[in-house]
C-alpha cells in the first residue's frame, strides 16, 4: 500500500546537483515530499546524507532521463511509495558547445536525447496518473538559449527551442485536465552545469586554434567567463522562482529567473532579430566580416 502522505508529491530530474538540488531542499524545507532523481549513486547517497542530519522530507530515486526502463521503474517506484505525483520538475540537462559545421552529429543527438527526448520520456509516463487525477504541475527548466541562440550553443539552444515548443503545446493539451505547465527560464547561474560543458566541451577546444572559427570560440568562452563571473543569481534564487511557479494558482507562462533572461524576454518583444543580432554579435565577439 502507498505510504499515506498530505505533502505534496514533487519528483524532480537531475535533483542532485545544480538547481535541482537546490530546488529539492527548499521545496523539502517547505514542507514538500520531495523526490531527487539522478544518475549518481554517490550523489543520490550524499543527498540522503543531507535529508537524515536536516529531518527533512526528501528521498531519491536512481533515474537516467535517457532510459525508458529506467523511467519506467523510477516513476512506478515513486508512485508505489507515495501514491501520486502532484509536481514534476524536468529539470536534468547537458550543454554541448561547439560551432555547428564542427559539432559531432552523436553529440548533436545526444544534446537532445537528454534534453528533449529526456523530457518527453519522463512527462509521458508521469501524465496519465496525473491526468487521472485532474490535477498537477510540471515545471520546464529551459534557458535563456532557449530564446536566443548564442554562437557555439547550436546544439544546446536548439534543444531547449525545441523544449520551449513542447511546453506551448502540452500547456494547451493539459489545461482541460487541470495540469499547469510553466517554463523556468534561467541565465547565467554558477553550478556544475559549467564543468560539465566544458568537459563535454574539451574535444572543440582542443582544435579551436586551426579552426576557421577561432575567433568565435574566442568570443563565446569569454561572454561566458564574463556572464558567470558577473552573476550574482544563485541556484537559491532560482528554487525559490520555482517555488512560486509552483505555489501560485494562476502561474505565469515564464518564469525568467536571472536579469539577463528578463532581459533577453523583453528584448524579444521589443526589438527585431536584426537589433537582437547586433546585440549578440557585440556580446559574444562576432567580428564583422573578414
Amino acid at each position: 500500500m502507498p505510504a499515506a502522505t498530505t505533502a505534496k508529491v514533487v519528483l524532480i530530474t537531475g535533483g542532485s546537483d545544480g538547481l535541482g538540488k537546490a530546488a529539492a531542499i527548499l521545496l523539502a524545507e517547505r514542507g514538500y515530499r520531495v523526490v531527487a532523481a539522478g544518475r549518481s549513486p554517490r550523489k543520490l547517497a550524499e543527498m540522503e546524507t543531507l535529508a537524515s542530519e536536516k529531518k527533512l522530507p526528501l528521498s531519491t530515486v536512481e533515474l537516467d532521463v535517457c532510459s525508458d526502463e529506467s523511467v519506467r521503474e523510477a516513476v512506478q517506484r515513486v508512485i508505489g511509495q507515495y501514491g501520486a505525483i502532484e509536481v514534476l520538475i524536468n529539470n536534468a540537462g547537458v550543454g554541448y558547445m561547439a560551432a555547428v559545421e564542427e559539432i559531432a552529429m552523436a553529440d548533436f543527438k545526444q544534446q537532445f536525447e537528454t534534453n528533449l527526448f529526456g523530457v518527453l520520456r519522463v512527462t509521458q509516463v508521469v501524465l496519465p496518473k496525473m491526468r487521472e487525477r485532474r490535477s498537477g504541475r510540471i515545471l520546464m527548466i529551459s534557458s535563456v538559449a532557449g530564446l536566443v541562440s548564442p554562437p557555439t550553443y547550436g546544439a544546446y539552444s536548439s534543444s531547449k527551442h525545441a523544449l520551449e515548443g513542447l511546453s506551448n503545446a502540452l500547456r494547451l493539451e493539459l489545461y482541460p485536465f487541470g495540469i499547469r505547465v510553466v517554463l523556468v527560464e534561467p541565465g547565467y547561474i554558477v553550478t556544475n552545469f559549467q564543468q560539465t560543458a566544458k568537459d563535454l566541451a574539451q574535444p572543440y577546444v582542443e582544435k579551436a586554434a586551426a579552426s576557421p572559427y577561432q575567433r568565435i570560440y574566442q568570443g563565446a568562452w569569454k561572454a561566458a567567463n564574463k556572464g558567470r563571473s558577473g552573476s550574482r543569481t544563485t541556484p537559491e534564487d532560482c528554487a525559490r522562482v520555482m517555488l512560486e511557479a509552483i505555489e501560485a494558482p494562476h502561474p505565469r507562462v515564464r518564469y525568467g529567473v536571472t536579469p539577463l533572461a528578463n532581459l533577453v524576454k523583453w528584448g524579444k518583444r521589443l526589438a527585431s532579430d536584426r537589433v537582437l543580432d547586433q546585440f549578440v554579435r557585440h556580446y559574444y565577439g562576432v567580428g564583422s566580416p573578414d
